[in-house]
């Protein structure tokens, strides 16, 4: 808030003219905070902090504190004599003491005024802090990836929208992850502002088919839609995992060849979960068109174990192309009740299942993205030969135990 000097000047004068008088003093008035810090580390909250030098008199002083046109909750102000000013420590009368007497509110105004009294004339460190609505921000990121897809290059902004009808000269931003950063903020403006740049972190380009999740690109033929993705892993061997990713839109660019002069094209956009550190961050690529894989049910029996308890057998067949120049790792994943419904069996029950003897999928389940309600398998794709591509019959055999 942008306001005249005059009411300030006037103040100090009376002050110095009657040192033993009652003063006001208009912390809106008064010449640009001495500190301010703004911490965006909350989803849905902005705690402001701000530090003034106020010049008070000897007995009691009234502090006015107004707030007309901004967006401050009056439920959360607080406010706090840190002590005697720099270079007002000492003086005629000792050192100055402030103290807060009590806070009233005058009726009608966006407004509250402290009574402060003073052990002698001097000037005090003040300390006032609330919570501040319209001060807002968002992630986004621009990953780079390299022609071969093994590293990109990750630049991660913040966007700050200041509406909240107060303009913040220089301040001291604090978004809860990374550094503290110093930048003005002014009224109704948005600003971007570059967080870290990480070149080179590992990546890992992944195909995954999975019925449940992503479902059919052709049901009457059943053919699955295979999904790409760019998986950043944020943890410390690969140069991240100083501190979680926030949730933001990534928008998502690969280069046309290796090299300093390599341009850029445009992949697409996804949002970026929020990512704690030693988790991943899945990016989504669109469908792969040279990976096919047709999904059947190719065997499917129940046998009576006692009463209405059966064992239910399925055997999922997957037939799997890859039309590719270079060998591809595929990740063929269930989730296990979808399979049990498959099978026959009612849900309702927790699900006692294991692998069966007809499972031709090499190496059991991925322990790192397997749980027990979802199974993932990896699967070696061979590289086409000229224009024909191997087709590969794999199976999953899944055994549910004592189910009704």
């Amino acid at each position: 808030m942008k306001h005249t000097l005059t009411p300030a000047v006037l103040g100090l004068m009376l002050a110095v003219l009657a040192p033993h008088a009652s003063a006001r003093v208009k912390l809106i008035t008064l010449p640009v905070r001495e500190r301010v810090e703004v911490q965006l580390d909350h989803d849905s909250a902005t705690l402001v902090e701000e530090e003034r030098i106020i010049p008070l008199v000897q007995g009691s002083n009234q502090v006015d504190f107004a707030w007309a046109g901004t967006r401050i909750d009056p439920g959360t102000i607080v406010f706090r004599v840190m002590g005697p000013a720099p270079g007002n420590a000492e003086g005629e009368g000792g050192e100055l003491v402030a103290n807060v007497l009590s806070v009233s509110y005058p009726p009608g105004e966006n407004a509250l005024v402290w009574d402060v009294s003073a052990s002698r004339s001097g000037s005090a460190l003040v300390r006032i802090s609330y919570l501040l609505g319209g001060l807002d921000k968002s992630y986004n990121y621009r990953a780079v990836a390299e022609h071969d897809e093994k590293t990109l290059t990750l630049a991660q902004y913040i966007r700050v929208q200041n509406f909240a009808g107060e303009e913040f000269d220089a301040a001291n931003v604090n978004l809860g992850i990374g550094d503290k950063f110093a930048k003005p903020i002014g009224l109704n403006e948005t600003k971007e502002i570059l967080v870290d740049r990480i070149a080179a972190v590992p990546i890992l380009k992944t195909y995954t088919a999975d019925p449940t999740q992503f479902g059919y690109i052709d049901q009457p033929k059943n053919k699955l839609r295979v999904p790409m993705h760019y998986v950043i892993h944020n943890d410390k061997d690969h140069k991240l995992g100083s501190a979680p990713l926030p949730y933001g839109k990534v928008r998502i660019f690969q280069k046309d060849r290796p090299g300093e002069d390599a341009t850029t094209a445009f992949l697409g956009e996804d949002w970026g979960s929020f990512t704690p550190i030693d988790d991943k961050m899945r990016l989504y690529l669109g469908v792969a068109q040279d990976i096919v894989v047709v999904r059947t049910i190719d065997e499917r029996k129940s046998t009576r174990v006692a009463g209405n308890l059966h064992d239910f057998d399925v055997v999922i067949k997957y037939e799997v192309e890859n039309f590719k120049d270079q060998p591809v790792l595929l990740n063929l994943a269930e989730l296990v009740d979808h399979v049990r419904n498959e099978a026959g069996a009612r849900s309702g029950q927790e699900a006692q299942w294991e692998i069966g003897p007809k499972t031709t999928l090499k190496g059991g389940p991925d322990a790192e993205d397997s749980t027990h309600e979802r199974i993932v398998f990896k699967a070696e794709l061979p590289p086409r030969k000229g224009d024909k591509a191997e087709k590969l019959e794999l199976k999953l055999h899944l055994v549910f135990r004592n189910q009704w």
